[in-house]
């Protein structure tokens, strides 16, 4: 049996297919790079299998089998689908998901070069997640919460990080506008959480998926804007604002700049 936090091997996956999945155990399969909560394994063409790893319970993967097939005819960026689900057996403790693959290189590994679209893309994305959530969507478990909850974590970083020629002054006096910033007042609405570079895919120079929903919540958007910054190259945070078209500068603008 594999342990719990170790990295599964092919012979473990291909095992686990051909007990709970025979009919897709013939496929193609091979390792994807990267990944810390879940390791990915490439299935055929069109699918992968998201295999809980370090994630210490199976809460994120249970969240992601619930709600992604209901989001994801809503957006206009691929995401992933669960297809098949996988549970624990004598092979392998924890859960695991047959999805769909979402085509293309994380941006962790790619770059932008069409910034207008791909500024676009995001704000188009992210008009279509942040609508409110029903009454049974998951509050944020360590996301989502208003900067002025956050300044242990705050201290914590900015203590722990090379400023180089930053100012700390600076740093601060972004920190104090967001913690200064009216609490989100509006419904709950659909959150991604996690929108780093690892979660994105780009191809032919622009914004095509958004992966890993484990952080999904439902909540304050502004979480989810400081990725207009994060992700688009100089110059299309403004065009992402345009196109994104509900910040405003007492709560999502000002708020969405501090992470």
């Amino acid at each position: 049996m594999t342990e719990p936090g170790a990295g599964t091997s092919a012979d473990v996956v291909r095992a686990l297919l051909r007990e709970q999945h025979p009919d897709l155990a013939g496929l193609p399969l091979r390792e994807v790079a990267g990944g810390w909560g879940n390791q990915m394994w490439r299935l055929g063409d069109d699918l992968a299998v998201r295999v809980q790893r370090m994630d210490a319970s199976p809460d994120l993967q249970l969240k992601e089998r619930r709600w992604l097939p209901v989001l994801a005819p809503r957006l206009p960026l691929a995401v992933p689908v669960p297809v098949r689900d996988g549970a624990p057996s004598a092979l392998f403790p924890k859960i695991w998901t047959v999805m769909t693959w979402v085509a293309g290189t994380p941006l962790d590994h790619g770059a932008i070069t069409r910034g207008d679209d791909a500024a676009d893309a995001l704000a188009a994305f992210l008009a279509a997640l942040h609508v409110p959530a029903p009454a049974d969507a998951p509050d944020g478990v360590g996301f989502g919460a208003h900067p002025r909850d956050c300044t242990e974590g705050f201290e914590h970083f900015l203590g722990s990080v090379d400023l180089g020629d930053v100012a700390e002054g600076d740093v601060r006096a972004v920190w104090d506008d967001a913690v200064a910033a009216p609490a989100w007042e509006g419904p709950r609405v659909w959150v991604h959480g996690d929108l780093h570079p690892a979660n994105v895919v780009v191809a032919d120079g622009t914004l095509v998926g958004v992966v890993d929903f484990g952080a999904l919540f439902a909540g304050d958007p502004a979480w989810d804007l400081a990725a207009a910054w994060l992700l688009l190259p100089a110059g299309g945070v403004d065009r992402f604002f345009r196109g994104y078209a509900r910040a405003d500068g007492g709560r999502c603008d000002a708020r969405a700049g501090w992470r």
